[in-house]
């Protein structure tokens, strides 16, 4: 696993799982000892030169398991452990957002009714993702909201698309979804609804 940005917890979980595995986790779990002198004992020559090489080789596992196009936004250190808190704030930091942001947009505009929930829960869960990404300072418009929840419409729902881009006066999120859901009842009472998931899942 690579980290990308949005996976922190995932991906730090299986760098400690992996060096702990390997017995290198020592730098990741203490802080470095003060520098050895002449007076260090063997014990401590001993500590220094295992943390020394667990930071070492736990810096270059690290390194290769994050994501080219990150690499380069993550601060230079020599420390392990202070890696690993880089690219913690990383994660959480304005890059992540818009890399989220990014992800949200990709799904408001490919998302498609299947016909697995009610026509309530689609529109609400496109609203809300709308919401999330005003939250994070983008602009989505209640227009393009509406565009898009008609464009996830399936093909039945064709009739209900054509009058809608024929009317003069467009209606909101709120009115869409009073709208489709009685679409939704009268497909269902006629059977066509039933019909067309029958095909579709055939």
């Amino acid at each position: 696993m690579k980290f990308n940005g949005l996976n922190f917890s995932e991906w730090s979980e299986q760098v400690q799982f992996h060096l702990g595995v390997l017995d290198l986790d020592l730098a990741l779990s203490t802080d470095k000892s003060a520098a050895l002198t002449d007076t260090s004992s063997t014990e401590q020559r001993s500590f220094h030169k295992a943390w020394e090489r667990s930071n070492r080789l736990s810096l270059m596992f690290m390194r290769m398991t994050v994501a080219n196009n990150i690499k380069s936004t993550i601060p230079v250190t020599d420390n392990a452990k202070e890696f690993m808190k880089s690219v913690e704030n990383l994660s959480q930091s304005e890059s992540a957002d818009k890399s989220r942001a990014g992800t949200l947009m990709g799904t408001l505009t490919t998302i498609k009714y299947d016909g697995s929930r009610t026509m309530h829960e689609h529109v609400t869960e496109m609203a809300n993702i709308a919401a999330r990404l005003r939250s994070m300072g983008m602009k989505v418009d209640e227009s393009f909201l509406v565009q898009f929840i008609i464009n996830s419409l399936p093909s039945e729902y064709g009739p209900f698309q054509i009058n809608y881009n024929t009317i003069k006066d467009k209606w909101n999120v709120t009115e869409l979804q009073s709208m489709l859901i009685q679409e939704e009842a009268r497909l269902k009472k006629q059977g066509t609804y039933s019909i067309n998931l029958i095909g579709q899942s055939s």
